[in-house]
């Protein structure tokens, strides 16, 4: 058994399922830490610079809202791919 589904016993095979999985408190808590930590150091990395200097565009403040929901996305893809229950399994 995966840390993951350790730590919530919760598992999915159909889409209402996923949706349960994603919402649950404990995985909640975990992928939007690790997407404001993540994300903190890439936007510090990548835009830092620009936003300092008062020259950060419309382009620069969608890259940095990306820049936060990608490490969400991955972490969430990451929760559903070690808590997936095939057909079949109990």
């Amino acid at each position: 058994m995966t840390a993951a589904v350790a730590a919530n016993r919760r598992t999915w095979s159909t889409r209402g399922e996923l949706l349960g999985v994603i919402t649950a408190p404990a995985n909640v808590k975990r992928t939007v830490t690790i997407a404001l930590v993540i994300g903190t150091l890439f936007v510090t990395m990548n835009q830092l610079e620009l936003i300092l200097s008062g020259h950060a565009s419309f382009i620069v403040w969608l890259k940095v809202g990306l820049t936060y929901v990608t490490p969400l996305i991955v972490s969430n893809l990451g929760i559903l791919s070690a808590t997936h229950r095939r057909s079949g399994d109990a």
